[in-house]
Order: structure tokens, then sequence, then C-alpha cells
């Protein structure tokens, strides 16, 4: 990081003192959008971008960053087991989404598989950015659907006042019998250095849940084979069905064990900053199973097992991560340098025994130069680079061995002097994949763009419409497939000749921010050219449902609606409340619907405030999703209803915070249409959550 320092001076970009700040102040809006201090920073065409930090974060604390985020406008999440939940924004899911940590991606496996978890902790995070919109381009091609951002202080990036900083967080949830506790400090070593040390542990038992384990339509189907096997004499296997559908209460094979550790260093001084930091992430969870994986239930040579089936993932990452910061002048007020390479494996245990082991070694950069603002002018370009070396050891290896090496150049840019606003931004990507033991490499070149404008209709008020044209690059995964996973119990085909997907979207939004009102209205859509999917297609192997990947054309559009007003005011006393809306609607070029897409849904809040003290009740009703691909089943609605009270004793200034929650409180049979497992796999069902956050 040093050598770039060096280089970047050598080619006359001078260093400075860190820049003054501009007399154009930005809109209040947009320092609740995005606050990280990364190139995108207050940029429009973040049409709908949300942030989640403090109480928030805390009240919605989960394992997994899907679950997390599941109550913000457009955003749910794949809800595959409580140890294995990515975000789903807009509808859209794995390859689409890209999930970040401090803007750099996960370098984990989770976008290839649901079953696979993602190796960030929310538990040790300072704060969760939702990014969506054209801009995020600028992260990778993958970001079609959006990025999330998760935002740790592991590089630390300020000097604490007082020489240090602690964070304590411990929470109890009745819903599993989850004890989760972490903590962070920072020390001020004086000369400018900053060290930075974090630690975390979680575990929970099996999941409870409000009513049957089976959905509906499964139900009846695990019933109507009991009967018949009933009708044919076969009363051991018709009583060992009925047993499997009258379950209820609890998701067995559901616990999760995860820890994590960190350490950084960092040198913060006036002219540039560097550091870098280390993490191991760790995690143990169960897989429940699928009514009629077949497979599963079978030994590799064909024998019975006896007794039942478990599945379980055990999986580390030891990841490094580099920063380094150099303030310019002239032209540009700074380049920032982001590196992380990360050492990643899982075992799928079958029965305690190794099953498959997934191995992978990925490396990411980035390299910022950030413009400094004139005369309402400024923006940032960039390259990046990301390669992983993937590779399978195992009886269910349904991905070869195989390579990923990507470059991309990317400039996003904003021209505001007045109320019209004119943003941009551009990105080429080259991206190579290959796999030796197949003898298949394919090599692709994407162009991706985005143009917007956006018009102040006054103080508080602005009105806005994008417009995109991305291309992705299919995965090594969607290529190259072909065998049965055991954890997902399914058997996934991959096609060597998927070409570019490519998209048109657009977005008209509308945003306020006054007094009395905030509020946010968007609507956007996407269209496909050879969409990449995958489908089920009614077949078995090895006793497994066959999901193969197809491609043609492909509709999605959807809206988003967010508002919040205050209704009464008293004193120190304050009533608000707030609605959230969202429903998309996505169709293939052949008639029929895209899998997994969430139904409609609507939820609001009613928040009171008084000293140091803020009560919440909330309501989240979802929508039936009857609208489902070929053999999918449909989805049941449902209606969640929370409530949490939250204390500072400290102060309210003070981060400090104790919350007593209960989520669920009517224990209803709740399913996510987005989840791979949601007929087998509910949410849970009431929760009793205590939760202290520490902070001095």
């Amino acid at each position: 990081m040093l050598t770039l320092l060096a280089s970047v001076s050598a080619l006359g970009l001078q260093p400075a003192t860190p820049p003054e700040p501009t007399e154009r102040e930005p809109r209040p809006e947009r320092e609740e959008i995005v606050i990280t201090g990364h190139l995108i920073e207050g940029l429009d065409l973040l049409a709908g971008s949300s942030v989640v930090e403090g109480v928030a974060l805390q009240r919605n604390l989960e394992m997994q960053v899907g679950d997390v985020l599941a109550s913000v406008p457009g955003v749910s999440a794949t809800s595959f087991s409580p140890g294995a939940s990515r975000p789903v924004l807009r509808g859209f899911q794995g390859e689409r989404i890209r999930v970040l940590n401090d803007g750099l991606g996960a370098i984990d496996v989770s976008n290839t598989s649901a079953d696979h978890a993602t190796t960030i902790d929310p538990l040790t995070s300072e704060r969760i950015e939702v990014l969506r919109g054209p801009a995020v381009l600028i992260y990778g091609s993958q970001a079609v659907g959006g990025a999330v951002n998760v935002i740790d202080r592991r590089i630390p990036r300020n000097i604490p006042q007082g020489g240090y900083h602690v964070d304590a967080i411990g929470q109890y949830s009745s819903v599993n019998d989850g004890v989760s506790v972490g903590g962070a400090v920072d020390l001020d070593l004086g000369s400018n250095f900053v060290f930075h040390a974090d630690a975390s542990w979680q575990d929970s038992d099996d999941l409870k849940v409000g009513s049957y384990v089976l959905a509906r339509p499964l139900r009846e189907e695990v019933l109507a084979t009991a009967a018949e096997e009933r009708a044919e004499g076969e009363f051991q296997e018709a009583d060992e069905l009925e047993e499997l559908a009258n379950r209820k209460g609890r998701l067995e094979n559901s616990g999760v064990e995860q820890w994590t550790a960190a350490a950084g260093l960092s040198y913060i001084g006036d002219r540039f900053e560097v550091g870098a930091s280390y993490s191991i992430f760790d995690t143990f969870y169960g897989v429940p199973l699928r009514p009629g994986a077949e497979y599963a239930e079978e030994g590799h040579g064909g024998e019975e097992e006896e007794g039942e089936e478990s599945i379980a993932i055990d999986l580390r990452q030891k990841r490094l991560d580099g920063r380094a910061k150099l303030y310019l002048e002239g032209f540009f007020e700074h380049a920032l340098l982001r590196l992380a390479t990360a050492d990643y494996e899982h075992v799928e245990l079958e029965n305690g025994e190794v099953g498959t082991t997934y191995l992978s070694d990925g490396v990411e950069g980035r390299l910022e130069l950030k413009q400094r603002d004139t005369d309402g002018w400024h923006g940032a370009s960039g390259i990046q680079y990301y390669s992983r070396d993937f590779d399978a050891v195992g009886a269910e290896a349904f991905v070869p061995p195989n390579e990923t090496s990507q470059w991309g150049i990317f400039t996003v840019q904003e021209y505001q002097p007045s109320r019209l606003g004119i943003e941009g931004a551009l990105r080429a990507e080259f991206t190579d994949v290959r796999s030796d033991p197949l003898g298949l490499k394919r090599d692709f070149t994407a162009i991706s763009g985005a143009l917007g404008a956006n018009y102040e209709l006054g103080e508080d008020t602005t009105v806005g419409i994008n417009v995109s044209r991305a291309e992705r690059a299919p995965s090594a995964e969607e290529l190259f497939a072909g065998g049965p996973h055991i954890a997902s119990q399914s058997f996934e085909e991959g096609n060597p000749d998927l070409t570019i997907e490519t998209s048109w979207g657009g977005e008209i939004f509308l945003r306020h921010d006054g007094p009395s009102f905030a509020g946010s209205a968007t609507l956007w859509t996407n269209r496909f050219d050879n969409f990449i999917y995958q489908a089920a297609t009614g077949e078995e192997e090895d006793g497994l449902p066959v999901f193969a990947y197809r491609q043609q054309d492909a509709d999605y559009w959807g809206i988003e609606l967010e508002a919040r007003a205050p209704l009464y005011s008293s004193g120190d006393f304050k009533l608000s409340g707030d609605l959230v809306a969202d429903y998309v609607r996505a169709e293939l070029a052949d008639g029929t619907n895209v899998p997994r897409i969430p139904p409609l849904r609507i939820g609001g809040g009613l928040e009171a405030e008084y000293d140091v003290w803020t009560g919440r009740i909330e309501l989240e009703w979802v929508d039936d999703q009857d609208r489902t691909a070929p053999l999918e089943t449909r989805t049941d609605g449902h209606t969640l209803v929370g409530a949490s009270l939250a204390w500072k004793p400290l102060g309210k200034d003070n981060e400090t915070t104790i919350i007593l929650a209960a989520n669920n409180i009517f224990d209803v049979d709740a399913r996510r249409h987005a989840s791979f497992t949601k007929d087998f796999v509910p949410l849970g069902g009431r929760d009793i959550r205590l939760s202290a956050r520490l902070s001095f």
C-alpha cells in the first residue's frame, strides 16, 4: 500500500492536507441516505437507499444479514435456514445482489447456493446500507438488483476521543434459546496509531415455529402419500409419513453456533491513512431436511442408513483486509485503495461424516480517485479486480474446480450547480471463467451505463428519473454445475452455453424530507434479454429434484413506498407513525412467472418517545403469493405483530441501550416465498428478546 502512495505521487498528484468542506452543503436527506464516505456518497442515482443502524439495528439483530434487513422496503431474504440467509432486493438474489464488507465483496460462496452462509457478522457491524438504483453497478455487474454494504470499524478510521472506545452487546431470544455476545475496543496508541479488536459468539437451539413445520400444500401431499402406503399395507411407512406431516412447534436440526474474531491497526495522519485487519468467521449450522429427499436418506453405496438423517455445514473463513487513503492537491481530492484476500472452507456433513468439502481462495481490490467538487461537478473513477480459485471435493461436488478472474473500470459523475442535476455512471468489465477438468473456458466483456436527472421542486422535495443498461456475465456455477448438492437437497444442472445477460432499467422517484412529513415513492422496471434463472424441471436424479439453469427474456417491475410523520408532540413526549410497502412483478418471455418472487407487503408502526424511553408497536402484512413458476408451490400470506421498549440509561445521546422486544406476538405460521426451503422451513414463532448494548 505504501508503494501505491509513492506511485500516486510520482504521477504528479501531490499529497495534501484534508480538504476543507466546500461551500455547497449537501441536502439534509443525503446525509441520511449514505454516510460511508465512499465515492457514491450523495448521489441521487441511489433512489430509495436505506441505512440500518443504532437502535433499529439492535432491535432487528439476527445471525445472518439477510434476516436483519428483511423489514426494509424492497428487501426480503432467502431464509434457507437460521444459519444461512442472504438479502433479496427487488426480487433479485444470488448473482444479482452484491453483499459487501466496507465496499468489497464478502469473498465467500454464499452467492453460489442459498444453503451457504454469508461470512459477515451483523453483531459486530456499525451499520448496514441497502443500496439500490443503477449507480451501484460501480460495485460490479452482479449488483444489477442492488448491493448491501456492511460497515464495521475493523480498520479504524478515527482516533477515539479520550484514548479509547468500547462497545459491548448481548442478546437472549426465546424462540431458539439463543444467546449472543460481542464486544469491540478501539485504542489510541499514540503517534496517530489506532488499534482495534472485536469478537463475538452466538449459540442457538432448534427454532420454535408457530404451527406445522410443513406448509399446507406439502403437508397435504405427504398425508396423501401416507394414505396410499397404508392402503397398500405399508403401515410402518405410513406411520412415519403421518408423523412427519404432523410435526409442529419445532424445526429440527436448525441450531447454529457461530463465532468471530478480528484485530486491526491503522495510522491516521493528516496527509494519508493506512491500515489493515485480520478476521476469522466460523459457523456450524444444521440444514433441515426436505421431505422426500431419498438421496439424503440413502448411503452412497445405496444401502439404507439407520435412524434419522442429519445434514450440517461447518464453515470457516480467514480474511485479511487493507485500506490506504491519500489526500491530494488539484483535480482529485483523494485516492482510496481497498484490498482483501480470503481463505474459505466449508464442509457439508452427513450424519457427522464429511460429505463434500468446498474450498475457495479469493482476492478483491479497488482503487478509487475522488474528484474535488468544482462548481457543482464532482465524481470518482477507478478500477476493480476480483479473482477466485474454487474447488469442491467429495461425492456431492456439484460444481467442478474452476477459476474466475475479473477486471472492471468505472466512473460515476454528478453535475448539479442548481436545482437541476445530471448524473451518470459507466462500467466496463472483463471476465474469464474456466474449468480445467471440463476443458471449458469462457470470456465475457460486459459494458454497463446509467444516466439520470433530478430536480429540486423545493427545499425538501426532489423528483428524478434514472435509466440504465447493464450487462452481467454468467457465473461459474451457472455455467458448470452438474450433480447432486446434498445441502440444498437438489440436483443442479448448469449450462456452459449461457451468454451475457443484458437488462434495461428505469426508475422514477419522488422524495420529500420536511419537518411534518418525510417519504419516498419509487416506480422501477427492468427488462432482461437472456435472463439467467434456475428452474425446477420436474425430473429426478439420484432421488433428488433437478433444478437447471436456463435463459430467456424477462420483465420485472415494482413499487416501493416509505413514509414517516409526527402525529403528536407535547414537551418531552413525541408520537410518530411510519408506513412501508413494496411489490414486485416478474414474468418470463414464455408467459410463466419467475421463481421465488416476494408478494405484496405492507407494514407500519407507531413509535412513542419520552425522554430516554422509546416504545414501538409494528405490523407487517404479507399477501398470498399465487403467481408461481411451473412446479413451484404457492405461499400463504401472513400478518406479523411486534412490539419493543428501548431504554437509554446513560441519556438519549449515548448509544448505550437496553431493549425488551416481542416478535410474532400471535405465534403465526409465516414463510418467505423467496426462500428455496419455504415449504419446510418456516420463520420463527413467538419470540421474546432482551438485548443490551453498552458504548463508552
